[in-house]
């Protein structure tokens, strides 16, 4: 089965993770994260932003002021000729006892729901433990944990040994993502080579 829709992880995966970004214009992007996501607009993927801020729930900032950065976030990836099919976020705290924040899986129904999703056919990346939960609790293809952000923090975390080179794969057992990539660009190889090239 082929893959159609990529999930990703907005702060430490796409963007440099500032802590409870609330100024559109401290958005800097990771390196490679703006040509990875053209290709993958470009190969005719779905591409979709999940994202957990509680800092909204904690009262760091506002509603207001997440919309106004994710704003300024979609017109940057527009004049880079990269277009979002869609983006949701999680504004509850840990412990809300909500449906939506990663690794519970409400914002893929949701988006599942409205755009005729198959789980089969989708990809998540990452920077957290919690990504890499998501993907396996909604029964995605694969998970792809990058190693920017929280990345390296969360390899720790998983009790998996880094390994030299663009990628590895740790192997199969809960909770070890599917993936351990570099950065997205190179989540964005394996992908093409293990998932897309490969059929």
């Amino acid at each position: 089965m082929k893959i159609s829709n990529i999930f990703l992880d907005r702060d430490g995966t796409i963007i440099q993770d500032t802590h409870y970004l609330c100024d559109p214009d401290k958005i800097v992007f990771i390196p490679g994260a703006i040509e990875a996501m053209r290709e993958m607009n470009q190969s005719g993927l779905n591409i979709f932003l999940v994202t957990n801020q509680s800092g909204i729930g904690r009262g760091f900032l506002s509603s207001e002021q997440h919309h106004l950065v994710q704003e300024r976030l979609a017109s940057m990836l527009c004049h880079q000729g990269i277009e979002l099919t869609d983006s949701l976020f999680c504004p509850h705290k840990p412990g809300d006892k909500c449906s939506c924040r990663k690794p519970d899986p409400g914002m893929w129904t949701r988006l599942s729901e409205t755009h005729g999703l198959s789980p089969q056919e989708s990809v998540i990346v990452g920077d957290k433990e919690s990504d890499i939960l998501f993907g396996y609790n909604c029964g995605f293809k694969a998970t792809i944990l990058t190693l920017t952000g929280y990345g390296v923090k969360s390899l720790r975390d998983l009790g998996i040994k880094q390994k030299q080179g663009p990628w590895f794969e740790p192997g199969s057992q809960m909770p070890y993502p599917t993936a351990v990539a570099r950065d997205i660009y190179s989540a964005w190889n394996w992908i093409k080579q293990r998932l897309i090239d490969a059929h």
